[in-house]
Formats: C-alpha cells, structure tokens, sequence
C-alpha cells in the first residue's frame, strides 16, 4: 500500500475559479483563516469586475464578454456569500433554542 497516498496529499485547481486562492496550508488551519481567505477572494472578485466595468464606460475595453463574465463571477461570489451566512445564521438561532 505504499503506492497510496494521503487524502489530503494535494489540491485540484481549476482555472479561472474566484474561489480556488483559499488553500489549506500548515499556516492556514483555522476555519477563521480559510474563511478570511475566501472573503478576500470575493473582495478581490468585486473589485476586478468593477474596475472592468469603469474601463468599458471609459472605452478601454475591447471585449465586452470580458466584462460581462467578470460581473456574473462577482454576482455569483456574493450570492455564495450571502446565502452561506444566511445558513451560519440560521445555524446558530438554532442552537441558541435548544435546550440543554
């Protein structure tokens, strides 16, 4: 069984997904840590699409699809965002009603 490596012996990366800069890492165990790191990726997200937005208005842009596909990135990202902590939310209202 030597042949058989760990299950966390490597990551899958996928191009061009906004999500994939979030990695584990000795230095990045905490669920706080990953969490700071995904957050910062859909800032990182937001930010792009709305500098691509500025350059179209200014004429800068040749492609458009580029600055379409950049927007729905960053609309799906907050999407994401806001419907996982809609559930961390929900999460935590539910175990503040149990009772010990």
């Amino acid at each position: 069984m030597s042949g058989i490596s760990g299950i966390n012996s490597g990551l899958i990366k996928i191009n061009q997904n906004p999500f994939q800069k979030v990695e584990s890492s000795a230095a990045k165990t905490s669920f706080a840590n990953v969490l700071q790191g995904y957050l910062e990726n859909v800032d990182t997200t937001v930010k792009q699409a709305s500098d691509l937005t500025v350059k179209a208005a200014a004429g800068e842009v040749n492609n458009i699809h580029d600055v379409t596909i950049a927007s729905q990135k960053s609309k799906v990202a907050l999407e994401l965002t806001v419907t996982v902590r809609d559930k961390a939310l929900e999460a935590y209202q539910e175990m503040m009603r149990m009772q010990f």
